[in-house]
């Protein structure tokens, strides 16, 4: 069980970490000009930001379940609650930007002369910053739980 509770927890926090660098790239690559090839990039970028939630999600689950600490500990626990509302906040939070994405990079495949409108780039921008704010209550919760908070 220590092994199984050990290779959960570095997945999982690997993953995470993995996804707040993914959504600092993000808000890099939306700082300036969005031509078709940082489009693409940012598609491709956004897909993989589905792909780790999902698998965070998928490991803490398994952690929850597998843990050594029980699902007592998490289901009765506020702070893993206010964690997991954070996270699916910024779930929430990240399918603008992700539809402007797709959106953007369709028009620009089929339109070469395509520029990012102003106002949607300023709403995208928005959106990801918002996300990463959110994003930064997750640790903080994390290290509470690990602590003891909440239980």
């Amino acid at each position: 069980m220590d092994a199984t509770d050990l290779v959960l927890a570095i997945i999982h926090h690997l993953l995470v970490f993995s996804l707040a660098g993914i959504i600092g790239a993000e808000f890099v690559l939306i700082r300036g000009e969005l031509p078709a090839a940082t489009l693409r990039r940012l598609v491709g970028i956004d897909r993989h930001y589905g792909i780790i939630a999902m698998l965070i999600i998928i490991v803490g689950i398994g952690r929850v379940i597998y843990g050594l600490k029980g699902w007592e500990f998490y289901v009765y626990n506020w702070v893993f609650w206010a964690k997991m509302v954070a996270f699916a906040i910024v779930g929430l939070l990240s399918i603008i930007p992700t539809v402007r994405f797709l959106s953007w990079n369709r028009q620009a495949v089929a339109n070469p002369s395509f520029a990012v409108p102003a106002a949607e780039l300023a709403s995208v921008k928005t959106y990801v910053r918002a996300e990463a704010f959110v994003f930064l209550l997750i640790p903080v919760f994390a290290a509470a739980m690990a602590r003891g908070y909440g239980y």
